[in-house]
Protein backbone atom coordinates (compact mmCIF):
# COMPACT_ATOMS: atom_id res chain seq x y z
CA UNK A 1 0.00 0.00 0.00
CA UNK A 2 1.27 3.43 -0.90
CA UNK A 3 1.25 6.17 1.71
CA UNK A 4 1.12 9.90 0.93
CA UNK A 5 2.65 12.57 3.15
CA UNK A 6 2.68 16.32 2.52
CA UNK A 7 5.07 18.93 3.91
CA UNK A 8 5.44 22.70 3.59
CA UNK A 9 9.07 23.81 3.41
CA UNK A 10 10.68 27.22 3.27
CA UNK A 11 13.93 28.07 1.51
CA UNK A 12 15.32 31.61 2.01
CA UNK A 13 16.24 33.46 -1.16
CA UNK A 14 19.68 35.00 -1.39
CA UNK A 15 18.52 38.63 -1.27
CA UNK A 16 15.17 39.45 -2.90
CA UNK A 17 13.51 38.02 -6.01
CA UNK A 18 11.51 40.74 -7.79
CA UNK A 19 9.19 40.68 -10.80
CA UNK A 20 6.55 43.13 -12.01
CA UNK A 21 3.98 41.77 -9.55
CA UNK A 22 6.07 42.06 -6.38
CA UNK A 23 9.02 40.74 -4.39
CA UNK A 24 9.73 37.72 -2.21
CA UNK A 25 12.50 36.76 0.18
CA UNK A 26 11.82 33.03 0.48
CA UNK A 27 10.54 30.14 -1.63
CA UNK A 28 7.62 28.41 0.05
CA UNK A 29 7.24 24.96 -1.50
CA UNK A 30 4.91 22.03 -0.92
CA UNK A 31 6.49 18.58 -1.06
CA UNK A 32 4.56 15.36 -1.67
CA UNK A 33 6.17 12.06 -0.73
CA UNK A 34 4.69 8.70 -1.74
CA UNK A 35 6.08 5.61 -0.01
CA UNK A 36 5.42 1.96 -0.81
CA UNK A 37 7.19 0.68 2.27
CA UNK A 38 10.61 0.15 0.71
CA UNK A 39 10.96 3.14 -1.60
CA UNK A 40 9.84 6.75 -1.66
CA UNK A 41 9.11 9.13 -4.51
CA UNK A 42 9.06 12.90 -4.08
CA UNK A 43 7.64 15.85 -5.98
CA UNK A 44 7.77 19.56 -5.21
CA UNK A 45 5.46 22.37 -6.27
CA UNK A 46 5.29 26.11 -5.79
CA UNK A 47 1.77 27.49 -5.12
CA UNK A 48 1.32 30.69 -7.11
CA UNK A 49 -1.07 33.36 -5.87
CA UNK A 50 -1.35 34.88 -9.36
CA UNK A 51 -3.08 31.65 -10.42
CA UNK A 52 -5.40 31.68 -7.41
CA UNK A 53 -3.35 29.18 -5.42
CA UNK A 54 -2.44 29.24 -1.72
CA UNK A 55 -0.10 26.99 0.23
CA UNK A 56 -2.98 25.81 2.41
CA UNK A 57 -5.21 25.14 -0.58
CA UNK A 58 -2.53 23.15 -2.40
CA UNK A 59 -1.80 21.07 0.71
CA UNK A 60 -5.51 20.32 1.03
CA UNK A 61 -5.83 19.29 -2.62
CA UNK A 62 -2.86 16.95 -2.34
CA UNK A 63 -4.08 15.46 0.93
CA UNK A 64 -7.45 14.70 -0.68
CA UNK A 65 -5.69 12.14 -2.89
CA UNK A 66 -4.33 10.06 0.00
CA UNK A 67 -7.00 7.35 -0.30
CA UNK A 68 -6.70 7.15 -4.09
CA UNK A 69 -2.92 6.91 -3.88
CA UNK A 70 -3.23 4.22 -1.23
CA UNK A 71 -5.48 2.37 -3.65
CA UNK A 72 -2.77 2.35 -6.30
CA UNK A 73 -3.73 5.07 -8.82
CA UNK A 74 -1.23 5.73 -11.59
CA UNK A 75 -0.20 8.91 -13.38
CA UNK A 76 -2.93 8.59 -16.01
CA UNK A 77 -5.56 8.21 -13.29
CA UNK A 78 -4.22 11.36 -11.68
CA UNK A 79 -4.83 13.33 -14.88
CA UNK A 80 -8.54 12.66 -14.44
CA UNK A 81 -8.69 13.09 -10.68
CA UNK A 82 -6.93 16.45 -10.34
CA UNK A 83 -6.96 19.63 -12.45
CA UNK A 84 -3.78 21.20 -13.80
CA UNK A 85 -1.88 23.23 -11.22
CA UNK A 86 0.73 23.07 -8.52
CA UNK A 87 -1.00 20.39 -6.43
CA UNK A 88 -1.14 17.86 -9.26
CA UNK A 89 2.44 18.69 -10.18
CA UNK A 90 3.77 17.57 -6.79
CA UNK A 91 1.81 14.31 -6.82
CA UNK A 92 2.55 13.56 -10.47
CA UNK A 93 6.29 14.04 -10.06
CA UNK A 94 6.29 11.97 -6.86
CA UNK A 95 4.64 9.12 -8.81
CA UNK A 96 7.22 9.41 -11.60
CA UNK A 97 10.04 9.27 -9.03
CA UNK A 98 8.56 6.28 -7.22
CA UNK A 99 7.78 4.37 -10.43
CA UNK A 100 11.36 4.88 -11.63
CA UNK A 101 12.71 3.45 -8.38
CA UNK A 102 10.29 0.52 -8.43
CA UNK A 103 11.36 -0.33 -11.99
CA UNK A 104 15.06 0.26 -11.40
CA UNK A 105 15.18 2.92 -14.11
CA UNK A 106 15.82 6.61 -14.43
CA UNK A 107 12.80 8.79 -15.17
CA UNK A 108 14.38 9.55 -18.56
CA UNK A 109 14.31 5.84 -19.36
CA UNK A 110 10.79 5.47 -18.00
CA UNK A 111 9.60 8.35 -20.19
CA UNK A 112 11.48 7.10 -23.25
CA UNK A 113 13.61 10.24 -23.55
CA UNK A 114 17.21 10.09 -24.60
CA UNK A 115 19.22 11.70 -22.43
CA UNK A 116 27.26 25.86 -24.19
CA UNK A 117 25.60 28.60 -24.96
CA UNK A 118 25.47 31.59 -22.61
CA UNK A 119 21.88 32.78 -22.25
CA UNK A 120 20.64 35.78 -20.28
CA UNK A 121 17.00 36.27 -19.35
CA UNK A 122 16.01 39.86 -18.57
CA UNK A 123 12.86 40.63 -16.57
CA UNK A 124 11.20 43.94 -17.44
CA UNK A 125 8.27 45.91 -16.08
CA UNK A 126 7.03 48.58 -18.47
CA UNK A 127 8.18 52.21 -18.17
CA UNK A 128 11.91 52.52 -18.87
CA UNK A 129 12.19 49.15 -20.63
CA UNK A 130 13.74 50.64 -23.78
CA UNK A 131 16.63 51.98 -21.74
CA UNK A 132 16.93 48.75 -19.74
CA UNK A 133 17.16 46.63 -22.89
CA UNK A 134 19.89 48.84 -24.34
CA UNK A 135 21.83 48.85 -21.06
CA UNK A 136 21.79 45.06 -20.79
CA UNK A 137 22.96 44.63 -24.36
CA UNK A 138 25.78 47.13 -23.81
CA UNK A 139 26.89 45.31 -20.65
CA UNK A 140 26.63 41.84 -22.23
CA UNK A 141 27.45 42.28 -25.93
CA UNK A 142 28.01 38.58 -26.63
CA UNK A 143 25.19 36.99 -24.63
CA UNK A 144 22.01 35.53 -26.06
CA UNK A 145 19.11 37.58 -24.70
CA UNK A 146 15.52 36.68 -23.93
CA UNK A 147 13.06 39.16 -22.46
CA UNK A 148 10.30 38.49 -19.91
CA UNK A 149 7.87 41.42 -19.91
CA UNK A 150 5.74 39.90 -17.12
CA UNK A 151 2.44 41.06 -18.70
CA UNK A 152 3.56 44.68 -18.15
CA UNK A 153 3.23 46.12 -21.68
CA UNK A 154 0.19 47.57 -23.45
CA UNK A 155 -0.71 47.25 -27.15
CA UNK A 156 0.14 50.94 -27.58
CA UNK A 157 3.68 50.41 -26.21
CA UNK A 158 4.24 47.12 -27.98
CA UNK A 159 5.85 48.37 -31.21
CA UNK A 160 8.31 50.66 -29.40
CA UNK A 161 9.46 47.90 -27.06
CA UNK A 162 9.69 45.29 -29.82
CA UNK A 163 11.83 47.62 -31.93
CA UNK A 164 14.17 48.07 -28.97
CA UNK A 165 14.35 44.30 -28.55
CA UNK A 166 15.04 43.76 -32.23
CA UNK A 167 17.82 46.35 -32.17
CA UNK A 168 19.40 44.54 -29.22
CA UNK A 169 19.22 41.16 -30.96
CA UNK A 170 16.71 39.69 -28.48
CA UNK A 171 15.71 36.12 -29.41
CA UNK A 172 12.24 36.00 -27.87
CA UNK A 173 9.87 38.14 -25.79
CA UNK A 174 7.88 36.37 -23.09
CA UNK A 175 4.30 37.35 -22.22
CA UNK A 176 4.28 41.05 -23.20
CA UNK A 177 0.52 41.57 -22.71
CA UNK A 178 -1.68 40.41 -19.80
CA UNK A 179 -3.13 36.92 -20.06
CA UNK A 180 -6.79 37.12 -21.06
CA UNK A 181 -6.15 40.47 -22.77
CA UNK A 182 -3.66 39.39 -25.39
CA UNK A 183 -5.92 39.25 -28.48
CA UNK A 184 -4.06 42.23 -29.95
CA UNK A 185 -1.03 40.02 -30.54
CA UNK A 186 -2.84 38.45 -33.50
CA UNK A 187 -2.75 41.75 -35.38
CA UNK A 188 0.38 43.47 -34.02
CA UNK A 189 3.39 43.06 -36.33
CA UNK A 190 6.65 42.01 -34.74
CA UNK A 191 10.20 41.20 -35.71
CA UNK A 192 10.92 39.21 -32.54
CA UNK A 193 9.12 35.94 -31.65
CA UNK A 194 6.58 36.12 -28.80
CA UNK A 195 6.36 33.42 -26.13
CA UNK A 196 3.29 32.70 -23.98
CA UNK A 197 3.72 32.15 -20.25
CA UNK A 198 0.67 33.13 -18.20
CA UNK A 199 -1.48 32.61 -21.29
CA UNK A 200 -0.79 28.86 -21.41
CA UNK A 201 -1.22 26.28 -18.66
CA UNK A 202 -1.95 22.89 -20.22
CA UNK A 203 -2.64 21.26 -23.58
CA UNK A 204 -6.40 21.81 -23.71
CA UNK A 205 -6.36 25.28 -25.27
CA UNK A 206 -2.85 25.56 -26.66
CA UNK A 207 -4.18 25.54 -30.25
CA UNK A 208 -5.89 28.87 -29.54
CA UNK A 209 -2.47 30.50 -29.15
CA UNK A 210 -1.46 29.94 -32.76
CA UNK A 211 -1.34 33.30 -34.50
CA UNK A 212 -0.83 35.20 -31.28
CA UNK A 213 2.30 33.43 -30.06
CA UNK A 214 5.30 31.77 -31.62
CA UNK A 215 6.38 29.75 -28.58
CA UNK A 216 5.20 28.68 -25.13
CA UNK A 217 6.83 28.53 -21.71
CA UNK A 218 6.13 25.17 -20.05
CA UNK A 219 6.22 25.13 -16.24
CA UNK A 220 5.26 22.02 -14.30
CA UNK A 221 3.43 24.03 -11.66
CA UNK A 222 1.14 25.30 -14.43
CA UNK A 223 0.66 22.03 -16.30
CA UNK A 224 0.03 20.06 -13.15
CA UNK A 225 3.03 17.77 -13.47
CA UNK A 226 5.40 16.06 -15.86
CA UNK A 227 2.68 13.90 -17.43
CA UNK A 228 0.74 16.87 -18.80
CA UNK A 229 3.95 18.79 -19.56
CA UNK A 230 5.06 16.02 -21.94
CA UNK A 231 1.64 16.08 -23.63
CA UNK A 232 1.77 19.87 -23.93
CA UNK A 233 5.28 19.81 -25.39
CA UNK A 234 4.24 17.25 -28.01
CA UNK A 235 1.12 19.22 -28.95
CA UNK A 236 3.07 22.47 -29.19
CA UNK A 237 5.56 20.92 -31.59
CA UNK A 238 2.71 19.63 -33.75
CA UNK A 239 1.34 23.18 -33.91
CA UNK A 240 4.72 24.65 -34.83
CA UNK A 241 5.21 26.44 -31.52
CA UNK A 242 8.68 26.73 -30.01
CA UNK A 243 9.30 25.60 -26.43
CA UNK A 244 10.82 27.28 -23.42
CA UNK A 245 11.13 25.33 -20.16
CA UNK A 246 10.65 27.55 -17.12
CA UNK A 247 10.15 27.31 -13.38
CA UNK A 248 9.00 29.03 -10.24
CA UNK A 249 11.45 29.82 -7.42
CA UNK A 250 11.95 26.40 -5.85
CA UNK A 251 14.60 23.82 -5.06
CA UNK A 252 16.20 21.25 -7.34
CA UNK A 253 13.45 18.79 -6.43
CA UNK A 254 11.04 21.00 -8.42
CA UNK A 255 13.54 21.46 -11.29
CA UNK A 256 14.62 17.83 -11.76
CA UNK A 257 11.41 16.62 -13.49
CA UNK A 258 11.48 19.61 -15.85
CA UNK A 259 14.93 18.57 -17.08
CA UNK A 260 13.22 15.88 -19.17
CA UNK A 261 11.66 18.62 -21.30
CA UNK A 262 14.92 20.36 -22.14
CA UNK A 263 15.89 18.14 -25.08
CA UNK A 264 13.19 19.60 -27.30
CA UNK A 265 13.38 23.14 -25.92
CA UNK A 266 15.01 26.13 -27.56
CA UNK A 267 15.28 28.04 -24.29
CA UNK A 268 15.81 26.60 -20.80
CA UNK A 269 15.18 28.71 -17.70
CA UNK A 270 15.57 26.37 -14.72
CA UNK A 271 17.45 28.72 -12.43
CA UNK A 272 15.22 28.57 -9.34
CA UNK A 273 17.82 26.96 -7.03
CA UNK A 274 20.38 29.64 -7.90
CA UNK A 275 18.20 32.21 -6.15
CA UNK A 276 18.22 30.30 -2.85
CA UNK A 277 20.74 30.58 -0.06
CA UNK A 278 20.97 26.80 -0.01
CA UNK A 279 19.52 24.05 -2.19
CA UNK A 280 18.62 20.47 -1.33
CA UNK A 281 21.56 18.00 -1.21
CA UNK A 282 22.23 16.25 -4.51
CA UNK A 283 20.53 18.95 -6.55
CA UNK A 284 21.09 20.26 -10.06
CA UNK A 285 24.67 21.23 -10.81
CA UNK A 286 25.24 24.55 -12.55
CA UNK A 287 28.41 25.04 -14.59
CA UNK A 288 28.30 28.53 -16.03
CA UNK A 289 25.32 28.56 -18.40
CA UNK A 290 25.03 24.76 -18.43
CA UNK A 291 22.81 22.88 -15.98
CA UNK A 292 23.37 19.21 -15.20
CA UNK A 293 20.70 16.78 -13.91
CA UNK A 294 20.27 16.16 -10.20
CA UNK A 295 21.64 13.04 -8.52
CA UNK A 296 19.27 10.08 -8.64
CA UNK A 297 19.05 10.10 -4.87
CA UNK A 298 17.19 13.41 -5.09
CA UNK A 299 14.70 12.42 -7.80
CA UNK A 300 14.35 10.10 -10.77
Amino acid sequence: MRILTVAVERFPIAGTFTIARGSKTEAVVVTATITDGARSGRGECVPYAHYGETVEGVVAKITEQAVAIGGGINRNDLQRLMPAGAARNAVDCALWDLDAKVNGQTVCELAGIAAHRPLLKVKLGGAGDVERIAAVRAAAPNARLIIDANEAWTPEQFDIYVQACAAAGVEVIEQPLPAGRDEALARLPRTVPICADESVHDSRRVAELVGRYDAINIKLDKTGGLTEALILASRAKQLGLGIMVGCMVGTSLAMAPAMLLTLGAKWVDLDGPLLLRADRPGGLRYDGSVVHPAERGLWG
